[in-house]
């Protein structure tokens, strides 16, 4: 049966069954049934699954997954007790190897549909050089896993924004991580203090941050609760320092939100112990990383991803003096523009939290690099104060990609070469068909799998003006 638009009969709410065919970027399984096509996210490759019909328009129906029927013939045993139920990994049934084929088809169609297969060079795919407990960041929500049940900590439910699930085996989560996070919940437990309410915004604790480098070992944990209880965390504090660890702690933080949203904000940021960063080294560099500064979430992972990045963009000086300026356009706490920094005249790093540009600085400084100016800032108001043009541009931008009022600036430099760094396949196709539209073309792309067992993906692509 082809995979495009056909004639179907399904009604919402139907509960149905089918063979997962394929996955189509990011997680959307395409299912065949007697009934037609659907589009289910989550559902694997290979595997017979149940499904509640959700939507049905534009010949287009998609679905809710409820069960799998029966894995594929290829599928492996999750190493992760919490798999399906908690909302963080989507592959963790797959092999390892299926995964990495799977994600590479998908971009490289998703960027064959806008550009024509041969005309630029592919690269592949490249793996992560660690695929256990990669991640050197972990935001933990304090919740319950039903209502009115009790006091759990954890990472949501799949498809849930209020229900919680104790996820103390993540299979993604460093070990000294998942030890934190079993001390925490069961000393606030004890204590018989409320989480924070997101319908009626009572409560007090909220959420569990923690940050861990890779390389250095140091270890921050960070306590997130709302003003309304006046508690002392000495206690607390004195638990985590006696614990056995791997790593180190060398940074306890105590921040107060009382926003209303369900994101991870200070209003005032306590340190009960030690500083307020942690160091990480990336290909030889040090960097200080805070509570709030944008860092790669697998620290061995973007030393793939930068060394791919470097040698995409190659010897700027061409072997004499350096006399390029560069931009790094949402240069977080500066990694690219200090990697950058030996082979340029000058790098401009332009990001708007204002946090991850003081870090930038100081992670500069602290590398003995002098030719890095950091600058806080929305980029596309940003630009139009820089007086120096760039001779090359670095884009790595968040998810939703490049503001649509900062293209037209990026474009009208008329750099011969940008290099463009990209965490979500579709936003990069959008902002790329825009380049293309004014005179850029691909000449050269790859991905690297950041975050294993997950629909996420990084992608590189160089731009070239013709």
């Amino acid at each position: 049966m082809p995979l495009g638009d056909i004639p179907f009969f399904m009604k919402k709410h139907e509960v149905l069954q089918g063979k997962v065919l394929e996955v189509k970027f990011p997680n959307k399984g395409i299912v065949e049934t007697e009934e037609g096509l659907c589009t289910v996210k989550n559902a694997l490759p290979g595997d017979t699954v149940s499904f509640r019909v959700m939507k049905v328009r534009k010949n287009k129906p998609e679905g809710n997954l409820l069960e799998v029927i029966k894995r594929s013939d290829d599928s492996v045993e999750s190493q992760c007790p919490h798999f399906g139920i908690c909302g963080g990994c989507t592959f963790l049934t797959m092999k390892y190897e299926n995964q990495l084929k799977m994600k590479e088809k998908q971009i490289k169609t998703l960027l064959d549909s806008l550009l024509e297969d041969g005309s630029y060079q592919w690269d592949g795919i490249h793996k992560s050089p660690v695929f256990e407990g990669y991640r050197n960041k972990m935001e933990f929500s304090f919740g319950d896993e039903y209502k009115d049940g009790p006091l759990t900590l954890g990472m949501h439910k799949r498809g849930s924004m209020y229900d919680v699930v104790y996820t103390d085996s993540c299979y993604i989560a460093d070990p000294d991580m998942k030890a934190i996070l079993r001390l925490t919940k069961e000393y606030f437990e004890k204590k018989d203090l409320p989480f924070y309410h997101k319908v009626t915004h009572e409560g007090y604790l909220r959420h569990l941050l923690l940050r861990k480098g890779k390389k250095t070992g140091e270890i921050m944990v960070v306590l997130v609760t709302s003003s309304q209880i006046d508690f002392d965390l000495s206690e607390y504090r004195d638990l985590l320092l006696d614990l056995r660890l791997e790593g180190s702690i060398v940074s306890i933080l105590h921040t107060v939100n009382d926003s209303l949203s369900d994101v991870v904000k200070s209003d005032f940021t306590e340190i009960l112990y030690g500083r307020d960063y942690i160091e990480e080294e990336i290909l030889g560099l040090k960097f200080k990383i805070s509570e709030f500064s944008f860092f790669q979430t697998n620290s061995l992972g973007a030393e793939v991803l930068y060394s791919v990045a470097r040698d995409f963009i190659g010897d700027l000086s061409d072997g004499k003096e350096p006399d390029k300026t560069v931009y790094d356009l949402y240069s977080g706490t500066g990694t690219i523009a200090q990697l950058m920094a030996p082979v340029c005249r000058k790098v401009i790093g332009v990001e708007i939290v204002e946090e991850a540009v003081e870090a930038a600085k100081e992670n500069a400084k602290y590398n003995g690099i002098k030719n890095c100016e950091f600058i806080a800032g929305d980029v596309f108001k940003v630009l139009d104060d820089i007086t120096e043009k760039p001779d090359f541009i670095i884009l790595d931008p968040p998810r939703d990609g490049i503001h649509p009022k900062a293209l037209p600036k990026i474009i009208s430099y008329g750099v011969d070469r940008i290099l463009y760094i990209s965490c979500k396949l579709t936003s990069l196709v959008r902002d790329l068909e825009v380049f293309l539209q004014n005179g850029y073309t691909v000449t050269r792309a790859a991905c690297v799998d950041q975050f294993p067992w997950t629909a996420n993906c990084e992608t590189a692509a160089l731009l070239v003006r013709t």
